[in-house]
């Protein structure tokens, strides 16, 4: 999913969607046409004991006494190991309102910098709801649903019902990443701020003027960041969140890690993988990043993956793909030159217009809003993509955005150690449209813009998620999947590691798998999760 700071990265796209777009479809499709046991999880021999394919690794079950001693990190101090969850009732969060019944909030502390465990901490927000009775409690299922920027506390009470086989013995657990909503979350600029820059700057500049404003922008985004939390942007990598995973997992008493992540949420996975194999559950990977990849060539990726989705939607209303794609990018050209009207004071330019096409790519449920949609501009309307671009920027009707995208940018350039110059981007962008003649050319120039002129240096040019000794890690990728190209599922499979990755493919569309009106991919996961049963490498659900 394109990559956004509100307005000013909106119709760029690059290689970490993120997932909160699964509830923005959902209200789209609407608007348009759509017992537990005691607090402590026992360990994975709960409910029938693991069972493990041939040559995997018997489950270790002793509890890390120190998470993060086993990543190379210090040992942290027993006040941080020693904590007691607080569970109490939930508040209201940016964008969303407090959680009905059944839910719980509290707090983890975590050290600011894992290389001094005995300085600063920072709150870390958790929300669960406990297991719902139907078989003996395993324990706790944490949940990350992408960004990297989704706040898990907001999204987790407007997904549950897609996961109920799974409550029933587990307690769903998410929490806000360090630098996300509820855990120090970032701002970097304002509402009206966004806005103007959402209207103002072309993220595929044509000129030396318009190349200087994207750069210029891209600049005044990241002092933003630094007025608001400095202190906080050296400290927001994946490897940070996955230590403070273990933290939580430590905290809610669970000898494993149990987990689902998707989109952004495998490179996290991952990660936690690479830090702790001994403390590995059973993990689920869905929706997955290419671990292989760096982010240049994630772009790449990602080009191909959507224009796959594009043409796989064209075919579905008996286009031509090729002929339907020069549609499309002609009617962009256009709208770069001028936008069209949306009955109110905003216009859709080229930006919005392809947000709103992405966001329509991720599911099959919004192709048909998404053919209206593309009717109305033809016609001179630009009123139902620009619904659809608000709809994945998370800009509600006052005119208010989400600061998931603030997150985003702040967590990929603490990762990301590539930062091409505007001259290294223009070079690729003949590459760029060969792949993808509609998406090419804004994810080459969000090469050189999304970590223009960042304070901190990233910490790789690509995740390390080897996983030795781990226990066997279920990786489900999507042959449609426009976002995190299906290709990535097997790299991750192999980076993990043998008799550790394994590759559960799903023919389909749409962005993740489970929940996609697969039965085979639900059940398939849910005997994992609940028995501890590993599907055959290399299984294939249709």
């Amino acid at each position: 999913m394109p990559r956004s700071t509100g307005a000013v990265r909106v119709g760029a796209a690059g290689r970490r969607p993120r997932a909160s777009v699964v509830a923005a479809l959902l209200t789209l499709v609407l608007a348009v046409g759509c017992s537990g046991g005691k607090d402590g999880g026992g360990d994975d021999g709960a409910g029938g004991g693991a069972k493990r394919t041939a040559g995997s690794p018997a489950p270790d079950t002793s509890i890390s006494r120190s998470p993060g001693s086993s990543s190379g990190a210090p040992e942290l101090p027993s006040s941080l190991t020693s904590q007691r969850l607080k569970w109490g009732d939930c508040r209201a969060t940016d964008g969303a309102p407090p959680p009905g019944r059944g839910w719980q909030c509290a707090t983890v502390k975590a050290p600011l910098d894992y290389a001094k465990p005995d300085g600063a901490t920072i709150d870390l927000a958790l929300i669960r709801s406990r297991a719902t009775g139907g078989g003996e409690r395993i324990g706790s299922l944490l949940f990350n649903f992408g960004g990297p920027g989704v706040s898990g506390v907001a999204l987790l009470p407007q997904l549950a019902e897609g996961y109920s086989a799974l409550h029933k013995r587990y307690d769903l657990v998410s929490f806000d990443p360090r630098g996300v909503a509820g855990s120090e979350g970032l701002r970097c600029r304002s509402d009206r701020q966004t806005q103007a820059a959402e209207a103002s700057v072309d993220l595929t500049p044509d000129t030396p003027a318009e190349e200087k404003a994207f750069l210029k922008d891209a600049s005044a985004f990241k002092a933003g960041c630094e007025r608001d939390s400095g202190k906080l942007l050296p400290h927001l990598s994946t490897a940070d969140a996955a230590r403070d995973l273990d933290l939580t997992r430590h905290a809610l008493g669970d000898r494993k890690l149990r987990y689902f992540g998707i989109s952004y949420g495998t490179e996290l996975g991952g990660t936690y993988a690479h830090l702790f194999p001994k403390n590995v559950g059973r993990l689920i990977l869905d929706g997955v990043v290419d671990p292989t990849a760096d982010s240049v060539t994630q772009s790449k990726n990602q080009a191909k993956g959507f224009q796959r989705a594009l043409n796989n939607y064209l075919r579905s209303t008996g286009a031509d793909p090729a002929a339907g794609t020069a549609k499309i990018a002609a009617l962009l050209k256009r709208l770069d030159a001028k936008p069209l009207p949306t009955g109110g004071e905003r216009r859709l330019n080229q930006s919005l217009a392809t947000t709103g096409i992405v966001l329509a790519l991720y599911s099959k449920e919004t192709w048909p809003p998404l053919t209206r949609a593309l009717e109305d501009a033809e016609s001179g309307d630009g009123s139902a993509l620009l619904n659809m671009a608000d709809a994945y920027n998370e800009r509600d009707s006052s005119g208010h955005y989400s600061t998931a995208a603030h997150a985003q940018r702040a967590i990929s350039c603490a990762d990301d150690r590539q930062r091409p110059t505007a001259e290294e981007a223009r070079k690729t962008l003949d590459t760029f449209r060969a792949i993808s003649p509609a998406f090419g050319e804004f994810l080459g120039w969000d090469t050189a813009g999304w970590c223009h002129d960042w304070p901190v240096r990233g910490e790789h040019d690509t995740p390390e998620v080897s996983a030795p000794g781990a226990a066997p890690i279920v990786v489900v990728g999507n042959t449609g999947d426009p976002a995190t190209p299906y290709e990535g599922a097997r790299a991750m499979a192999d980076e993990l590691g043998k008799g550790v990755g394994v590759e559960l493919t799903y023919k389909g569309e749409g962005h993740g798998a489970y929940g996609s009106g697969s039965d085979c991919v639900d059940s398939t996961v849910d005997t994992y999760l609940l028995e501890g049963t590993v599907p055959k490498d290399g299984k294939v659900c249709e």
